[in-house]
């Protein structure tokens, strides 16, 4: 399974945000900055975050993005579905059912096709483990400095 790169910088935006939340809001051009990304790349992702709910947006000179909910009820998976998202990551084309094996084949295709199951299985399993961690997992995960740093400097930023 291949992500995007705006996945990754989705999530740790969403995970700045939840630490920076008495400075909201905080700008596209402090969180570009601050991980030396893009500012045009990385505010289609965040527009996407807010398109999905997981984000809020304010306009003009003061404006940028917070967390519309609480850290604890984002998702991982709400992330990457906002990003990358719903599709399936396989899509069986039933190529058992082309060539010499389909014009051979009797009742073989009534049932469905194995490793179309066995990857459903995987995907599911991945989106269960995506849907069991939230954004503050990740911010209680990452190192014991990490989240008052961010406040610190994000807020010199802003000053």
């Amino acid at each position: 399974m291949k992500m995007g790169e705006g996945v990754e910088w989705s999530l740790h935006c969403c995970v700045t945000l939840s630490w920076a939340e008495d400075q909201w809001p905080v700008s596209i051009a402090r969180l570009a900055a601050w991980f030396d990304l893009p500012v045009e790349y990385l505010k289609k992702r965040l527009q996407a975050l807010v398109r999905a709910g997981i984000l809020t947006s304010t306009p003009g000179a003061r404006g940028g993005f917070g967390l519309s909910r609480p850290p604890e009820r984002i998702t991982l998976l709400d992330v990457v579905t906002a990003i990358e998202g719903g599709t399936d990551p396989f899509r069986c084309t039933e190529i058992r059912q082309r060539g010499h094996s389909g014009r051979t084949a009797t009742e073989e295709f009534t049932h469905a096709c194995g490793i179309a199951v066995a990857m459903r299985r995987a995907e599911l399993a991945w989106r269960r483990e995506l849907a069991a961690q939230t954004i503050a997992d990740l911010a209680a995960a990452a190192p014991a400095d990490s989240a008052e740093r961010t406040r610190r400097e994000i807020a010199r930023a802003g000053a």
